[in-house]
């Protein structure tokens, strides 16, 4: 089998982002409207972030926080790790296990592309990164 790179992997989507200041009930609606469950806090096409379902859960839910008044740049995750298109997908995939995160940008070049989540994966990959499937 022939190692793939993560471009190979990801359909080209659009990418869902917000700015910093939307409030965390918006943003968890938007994730909701498209099925995702991440997206990535951006401002004049710079990356500055990523906001999960998880970060919903420990960083608003857990600590007693309202989802109305708390924003974005409160509750994401700042600076992401990000991958290139062109990292193979078994790479990505250990990289996710490593540092424990779903989701993880797709950047060329300081461009957004895209992003690559747990569920874009097949059994090879795992079996490749030592995963069970």
């Amino acid at each position: 089998m022939a190692l793939r790179t993560v471009d190979q992997l990801v359909t080209k989507s659009q990418v869902v982002s917000l700015p910093r200041d939307t409030s965390v009930r918006q943003a968890s609606q938007v994730m909701a409207e498209h099925g995702i469950g991440a997206l990535l806090i951006m401002e004049d096409d710079a990356l500055l972030g990523i906001f999960s379902e998880r970060d919903a859960l420990t960083r608003v839910v857990a600590q007693g926080l309202d989802p109305d008044e708390t924003s974005l740049a409160e509750a994401m995750t700042a600076n992401p790790v990000t991958i290139t298109p062109k990292t193979l997908a078994v790479d990505a995939l250990r990289l996710m296990t490593e540092i424990g995160f779903r989701h993880l940008p797709i950047v060329e070049e300081d461009h957004v592309l895209g992003v690559i989540s747990l569920r874009d994966f097949v059994g090879a990959e795992f079996q490749l990164a030592g995963e069970p499937a």
